[in-house]
């Protein structure tokens, strides 16, 4: 099961992020997006919410992500977590206009 849910700032994602475990997401099955990879990470590690890796990309796909623009590199994670290339390019336009977005995969 996958949900994703789209925010305007970091204290959004924190209500956001407690609402799917209130669902029974773990945090480790949370993962927030930014467009801006510092701020990506800051929220991930404040949060506490997984990162995608190796093992929701594959080796080919998180060592390409190296050599990707950002739109490129978020798209392809996005596919990753299970989304279709036409969601994930819907939610990286959302992370365009300085959007969070939030996806939560069992």
């Amino acid at each position: 099961m996958t949900k994703v849910q789209v925010v305007e700032n970091g204290v959004q994602a924190m209500e956001k992020i407690e609402s799917l475990q209130t669902e029974g997401f773990l945090k480790e099955e949370i993962y927030l997006f930014a467009h801006d990879e510092d701020r990506s990470e800051h929220l991930t590690e404040a949060t506490n919410t997984g990162e995608v890796g190796i093992g929701e990309q594959g080796v080919f796909s998180a060592v390409g992500n190296l050599f990707k623009k950002r739109g490129d590199e978020l798209r392809s994670k996005f596919e990753s977590l299970g989304l279709s290339k036409q969601e994930a390019e819907n939610y990286e336009r959302e992370l365009d206009k300085g959007r969070l977005v939030l996806v939560a995969c069992k």
